[in-house]
């Protein structure tokens, strides 16, 4: 894998596209219209409303070059092509840690699509390493700062 591409499931793929659609169309035009009211206070080098929405425009426009850089080097793999049962980006795996003896799912995804509130881990994470190419069965240990946590591979789902 080349180090600027960005390996995406279909939904994050689709999920970095609508947040560039939003920032391109309607936030931008609202952030405009913030602009000219601003502007249309008077003395701009004391007017904190006009401040406010240019820093506000320089990070919009930072995250639009980011997300396009994204996109135009993003790799979309499809979890549904995984024939072999092996884990991979947008597998979906039940574990269970047999520290805690509790069942727990997560999805597999790029370090742009993870969400903790959602169990979504990235590839990156220590326990997504350790997961990748892992059939149902396997058991994987995993460093972490209290030491090392065992998880057994109970199933895999596309």
């Amino acid at each position: 894998m080349a180090n600027d591409e960005l390996i995406l499931t279909p939904e994050g793929y689709r999920q970095l596209e609508e947040e560039l659609r939003e920032l391109k169309g309607p936030k931008r035009k609202a952030l405009a219209e913030r602009l000219k009211v601003a502007i249309s206070y008077g003395d701009l080098r004391e007017n904190s409303e006009y401040h406010s929405a240019k820093e506000e425009q320089a990070f919009m426009e930072t995250r639009i070059k980011q997300l396009e850089r994204m996109l135009r080097t993003a790799k979309v793999v499809n979890p549904e092509e995984n024939r072999d049962g092996t884990i991979q980006i947008g597998s979906t795996v039940l574990v269970h840690d047999l520290e805690f003896d509790e069942k727990i799912e997560y999805r597999i995804v790029s370090p742009a699509e993870a969400n903790v509130n959602e169990n979504k881990i990235s590839y990156e994470s220590p326990l997504g390493k350790e997961l990748l190419g892992k059939k149902a069965g396997d058991t994987v240990n995993v460093s972490a700062p209290m030491g090392v946590i065992q998880y057994k591979v109970l199933e895999v789902k596309s």
